[in-house]
């Protein structure tokens, strides 16, 4: 798994930039059946003030997840972003469950093709 972590001692400390990428590792590491595959670039801009720590991050990509009608792989854009105050405990900032959770909860409640693009073998069971 891509290590979505920020080291907030030593020479890297401060402000910085950072471009990581969450794909179907990233996402079995939370156990999360229903993304099959993902490409999702992640940049996040990390200003360290001492107490506090200001992160400001984009997610844009794509993800990989089973159509609600045909269960047949469905793409999904994702395009997201946060922007968070954090106040560590150690000295480093692991915002892994974070965009985890940003990814998760920009996706489409219902997830199907667009009509008439679902696997037509299902659908013909589907409408009997």
């Amino acid at each position: 798994m891509q290590p979505f972590i920020v080291k907030l001692n030593g020479p890297a400390s401060g402000r910085g930039a950072f471009d990581w990428r969450a794909d179907k590792a990233f996402f079995e590491q939370f156990d999360n059946p229903d993304i099959l595959d993902a490409d999702v670039a992640v940049q996040a801009k990390v200003a360290d003030h001492g107490a506090t720590v200001e992160v400001q991050c984009s997610i844009e990509g794509r993800v990989t997840v089973p159509c609600d009608r045909c269960l047949d792989d469905l793409d999904l854009e994702v395009r997201t972003g946060f922007e968070e105050v954090y106040t560590p405990e150690a000295d480093e900032l692991d915002l892994s469950q974070d965009i985890y959770d940003y990814i998760c909860t920009a996706l489409p409640l219902q997830r199907v093709h667009p009509e008439g693009e679902c696997n037509p073998e299902t659908i013909k069971y589907l409408s009997k």
